[in-house]
């Protein structure tokens, strides 16, 4: 036999190793059970649950600088009880000058700080030694073992299938972030997967992180993170094709449901498993309309779930919460509005001309504060996005749900790609 043929018999050999060891790696079924937080009471204020029903809240932004392009916050709970929120913004969406922000409300004055910038491009390159072209959604949580973790979407080559996630810790509370990581989600090429929803605490003190995977084909699926922030293992969603960002509601230690935005479909998409996540379920529709934008949801400490999304099959000019039934079913909840309350869910994406457009966003900035100089940015940041030669849609998109300890529940999400706005939900409003 020749050299040559010995050596690619060889080669063959080290990627069919390479392949079954990568197989092993990161198909493994998680170990443990997911953890539960203590039972709380939880009161949406004026009980609504009929259609086109506003539940009561007070609401506030939390970006502050002007001009902006902003998108996909999360938040987190810190020890004092105060909230620090991150989102991504720049000039616009994948833009070099994107940077991660964060602002953290003030509980004395119950507002929010002015933003600071927490990583940019530059700090990635040089934390994971490898170019950075852009940078995308942040998620930020806290750890079983009490300190923050945050997950970063970036790109080094192509467009959002190419991107990997980033990962640093905070053990002050978000005020300084180790160098940033590569997460391993894959043995290969390691790239396609991103981030949006927030993660779940395990029994052993491991995270069940759902993410969703963009390269050649699309899908959900979970990562198996341990206390050391490497991923163990990883279990895709069945079923789950064109169907991305999925949220996790777990509802006793072996049982969880998981939403999907809706893909091709126009409807959401959910997937279970009874075994804490080691299997899931073949996944399939709901009855829940949604225009193939990000969703969020979280169960109470009550025991009540709760969903957040855009509840048209086209267009994210509106927001509503949905509640489900005490048997766990959203098929028949009708939605209590946030954003958009005058516009049916069944109507196609309503456009403004632009003049009408710039009024309504300068309206509610004039209310809650802001100057002249900075509504103009603001409404000007929004039409670079949103606004064609005549007329502009309205969004609202990329919601986050978080409950606190006082019971109150939050919701941050996007506000005309200008701004992030924070709304607070419950019986803890004073």
């Amino acid at each position: 036999m020749s050299l040559r043929n010995r050596t690619i018999i060889f080669a063959g050999l080290m990627l069919i190793a390479f392949v079954a060891a990568g197989y092993k790696t990161f198909q493994r079924a998680p170990d443990s059970t997911f953890a539960l937080a203590p039972v709380k009471t939880f009161t949406l204020l004026n009980n609504s649950s009929g259609a086109g029903q506003t539940p009561k809240f007070d609401a506030q932004f939390v970006s502050s600088n002007p001009g902006q392009a902003v998108h996909a916050p999360s938040i987190v709970e810190l020890r004092d009880g105060s909230l620090r929120a991150v989102w991504f913004s720049g000039s616009r969406e994948g833009a070099g000058d994107v940077t991660i922000q964060t602002a953290v409300l003030n509980m004395a004055s119950k507002g929010w700080r002015a933003e600071s910038t927490l990583f940019n491009r530059a700090q990635f390159e040089s934390g994971l030694w490898r170019y950075v072209k852009k940078i995308g959604n942040p998620v930020i949580a806290r750890a079983p073992d009490g300190s923050l973790h945050l997950w970063v979407v970036n790109v080094s080559l192509g467009g959002w299938a190419g991107s990997a996630i980033t990962w640093a810790r905070s053990s002050d509370e978000g005020a300084t972030w180790s160098a940033p990581k590569r997460l391993v989600t894959s043995p290969f090429l390691n790239i396609g997967t991103l981030v949006k929803g927030a993660p779940l605490a395990m029994a052993d003190g491991s995270l069940s992180l759902p993410v969703y995977h963009e390269f050649i084909t699309k899908f959900g699926e979970v990562l198996h993170i341990n206390p050391q922030g490497q991923v163990t293992g990883k279990t895709r969603i069945p079923g789950s094709r064109t169907s991305l960002q999925p949220v996790v509601l777990v509802t006793s230690p072996v049982d969880a449901k998981a939403y999907m935005r809706a893909g091709q479909g126009g409807k959401v998409v959910a997937s279970s498993t009874s075994d804490a996540g080691k299997t899931w379920a073949q996944a399939s529709a709901t009855n829940l309309p949604n225009p193939d934008s990000a969703l969020a949801g979280l169960v109470s400490s009550s025991g009540d779930k709760w969903l957040a999304l855009n509840p048209t099959a086209t267009g994210r000019q509106s927001l509503a919460l949905f509640k489900a039934n005490s048997a766990g079913s959203f098929d028949a909840a009708k939605p209590m509005f946030i954003e958009g309350s005058g516009v049916s869910p069944q109507a196609p994406s309503a456009s403004l001309p632009i003049a009408d457009h710039a009024a309504l966003l300068g309206r509610e900035l004039k209310a809650q504060g802001a100057s002249d100089g900075d509504i103009a940015a603001y409404v000007a940041s929004a039409a670079r996005q949103l606004c064609g030669p005549t007329t502009c849609t309205q969004e609202f998109s990329y919601p986050y749900l978080l409950q606190t300890r006082d019971g109150s529940m939050h919701l941050v999400y996007t506000w005309h790609r200008s701004r992030i706005k924070h709304v607070r939900l419950g019986t803890a409003l004073d």
